[in-house]
Formats: structure tokens, sequence, C-alpha cells
């Protein structure tokens, strides 16, 4: 199963596969978690249609790759903390210090670690909810009061986690999650005013490092069978979602939850499932990480 780190470059590389050639020319656009899975593709697909992206993150040398890997010079990368509103105010003002406007802006940091919800501790489910809904937040409102607001136009699209009807072994970012899906449908009334579209994603389970590398492996290798599709999504087919939404042709989209998920969020089964139990039939967590090693 490829992997997103391993995307290939060919000598089209800087073209999209779907959109015209230019379709982003002359927007700016800032994507939170930049440095791999989708929002690595995310920027690339953004970039390769014209728009000067800003891509951020806690570690840089991800950023760096991410940059690399983009047309020449269309991807910055920019260290920052979504948690900490001194380092997102210092983000945004930067951007526009050099560019002078903001069209979009796309969260999709965060990150959760796997667990069942009788063993996730407080501390742990604050750390979700401050780096999945906090951090968007504070993102959001930043960018839309020193940049949208003003200009009167603007495209806010923030990444969740499907499915809606509860994600087992994800209390805290569940929670999260859907706070964030109907912060965008409120945003997407109040700031209609301005000219500003915010919408959600709701991305289901996709071929990236972070799946393939983080989770325990009997979940790995059986979740494509819990997805109706029978197989893992590919992140340019997120990317392309955001580009639309990004295109003149998502101008009257606002308000939108859009699930991507081979449709298993129709399609469950019971949980947990054989290949996500022990042998005793207790739901599987994960190895805790150090800080250092939490997705951005």
């Amino acid at each position: 199963m490829r992997r997103v780190s391993e995307r290939p470059q060919s000598d089209d590389g800087a073209r999209s596969r779907v959109f015209r050639d230019g379709l982003l020319d002359d927007q700016v656009a800032i994507v939170s978690g930049g440095g791999s899975g989708l929002g690595r593709a995310t920027a690339l697909e953004l970039a390769a249609l014209g728009a000067r992206v800003v891509v951020c993150g806690r570690r840089p040398a991800p950023l760096r790759e991410t940059a690399a890997l983009g047309p020449g010079g269309q991807i910055e990368p920019v260290v920052c903390d979504i948690r900490e509103e001194d380092q997102v105010a210092g983000l945004v003002d930067g951007v526009l210090d050099r560019h002078r406007r903001i069209d979009l802006l796309v969260n999709n940091a965060g990150g959760q670690f796997l667990s069942p919800a009788e063993d996730i501790t407080p501390k742990g489910f604050r750390t979700v909810i401050r780096l999945n809904l906090e951090g968007t937040w504070l993102m959001t409102h930043a960018v839309a009061t020193r940049a949208m607001i003003p200009a009167e136009r603007g495209k806010v699209i923030s990444v969740t986690i499907s499915p809606h009807n509860g994600l087992p072994g994800m209390a805290h970012s569940s929670a999260a999650r859907a706070a964030v899906e109907n912060l965008m449908r409120v945003l997407a009334i109040e700031w209609s005013r301005f000219g500003i579209r915010c919408n959600s994603i709701a991305a289901g389970q996709f071929a990236t490092d972070t799946l393939l590398t983080k989770y325990p492996q009997p979940i790995v290798d059986a979740v494509a069978g819990t997805i109706p599709l029978g197989r893992l999504g590919e992140p340019d087919e997120l990317a392309w979602l955001v580009a639309y939404l990004a295109s003149p042709a998502g101008d009257f989209v606002s308000g939108a939850a859009l699930t991507v998920d081979g449709a298993r969020d129709d399609w469950f089964g019971a949980w947990p499932p054989a290949a996500a139990a022990d042998d005793v039939g207790r739901p599987l967590g994960e190895r805790r990480r150090t800080d250092r090693d939490q997705p951005v």
C-alpha cells in the first residue's frame, strides 16, 4: 500500500491531475498540520493550482519536506503550535505582512490516541480537546478577524473525522471533532454577512503514515474491511475536495459537513470487532508516545 510520504513526483508533478492550471492563481492559503498526511497532500494540490501556501506545524523538518516537494517557492514552512494564541497571532500577522491577504484557511492539524473511554484521563481528554477544538478556534478566529472579515471574503475548511455516529476508542476526539463541525455550521451563518464560507470535511481512513504506523497492527490490517468500498482513501482524494471548495465551484457551498470515507460512516458493525480486541474481548489501545512523537 503506497504511503503519502512516497507520493510520486513526475516531470509534471507540479500540475493537478484533476483541475485546470492556474485555478487558484493569486490566492493565499494556510494549511495547518501541513508537514505530513492529508495536510501535505492538500498543500501540494493547492500549490499546484497556483496558490501561495503557508504550511504550519510544530516540527520544522516535515514542513521543510513539504515545501521542497511543491512547485518552486510556492509553499512556505512556518513553525507554529496552534494551541498557543501568541504563536497563532504571529503566524497570521506574518502571512499578512508578506502577502497582504489570506483567502483560504485549512484547519487540518489535530491528533488523538486510541483508548477505551474508561482509560482516558482528564489530562488526556483536555489535551485532545485543546489541540483539535481550541487550536482550530484560535486559527479560525485569528484569520477571520485579521484578514477575512476586513476583506469581506474568504473560506475556512476544517478537517474532522467520521463516522458521525461515534468513533469507539476515541471518545475525546469524537467530542472535539463534533464540536468543530458544529462550529463551522455556526460561523457559516454568522460570517455570511462578511462573504466568508465555512465548511468541514469528515475524513475517514486514509493511507497516511500516521494510520499505517501509529495504530496497533491488527487494526491497520483490518481497517479496509470496515469500509464498504473495500480500500483506504488516498490523500489526494481529500485534497481534491479542498481544491474544489477553494475554487469558484465552491462559492455557494457553506455550512456543509462533507463526509469522505468510502461509505464507512453508514456501516461500522459491532464494537469491538474481533480484529480490534484482545483475547478476552477488551478493545485494543495504542502504546502512548512522548509529546515529541505526537502528530502535528
